[in-house]
């Protein structure tokens, strides 16, 4: 969740905090209004939420109340960072998604084994970038057959014609960033170029 939403969820938890304290310290809303010098039917409003909170309402009743001012407005909670993983094995591929968001592009960490040689060419709407982590990539698109080493990446329109796999010497590790609606993610590349695939430019 963004910090936007999570300020807008606090702030809707203030009114039922104000009246919370107030009836502990069993005060009217009277009591209050003569304690700060804040009239009854702003008092009224705060607590249902019909009006907004801010530093000048606040501090006096939280002084009134004498009551810390984090009991009644608590900063967002950082939620936790980490990317939950869960590994999945898809044609004796073990997939691993980096990335938490429902959106595109998606994110995942791909272990190719050794034996996923074959090149099997395919096409599907999207755009998709790779990087490779450790071993040697072979990578089939079009007319182009190439091998990528670690710390190489390459940038494809997933509708042309593609395979990406073992070398057949060992097991390739890769990072890779796909987008069914066709973002070009980072580097520039033309579907159709002559030019073979290679490293990122800078």
């Amino acid at each position: 969740m963004s910090s936007t939403p999570r300020i807008a969820d606090e702030l809707t938890q203030i009114a039922p905090r104000l009246r919370r304290a107030r009836e502990r310290k069993n005060l009217t809303l009277a009591d209050l209004a003569a304690a700060t010098g804040i009239s009854k039917s702003t008092l009224s409003r705060l607590e249902s939420g019909q009006r907004k909170p801010n530093l000048e309402l606040l501090l006096p009743i939280v002084a009134a109340l004498a009551v810390p001012f984090e009991e009644i407005v608590s900063p967002p909670r950082v939620q936790d960072p980490r990317v939950t993983q869960k590994p999945t094995r898809a044609a004796g591929r073990t997939l691993t998604p980096l990335s938490q968001h429902r959106g595109e592009p998606q994110a995942f960490k791909i272990v190719i084994p050794v034996t996923d040689r074959d090149p099997a060419p395919r096409t599907h709407t999207g755009y998709e970038w790779i990087y490779v982590l450790s071993g040697r990539l072979r990578l089939v698109l079009g007319e182009h057959d190439v091998v990528l080493g670690a710390g190489e990446a390459a940038e494809f329109d997933t509708r042309n014609p593609h395979w990406f796999g073992s070398t057949g010497t060992a097991s390739v590790e890769i990072l890779s960033m796909f987008g069914k609606q066709g973002e070009r993610i980072h580097l520039r590349a033309r579907s159709t170029a002559p030019a073979p695939i290679g490293a990122a430019d800078t």
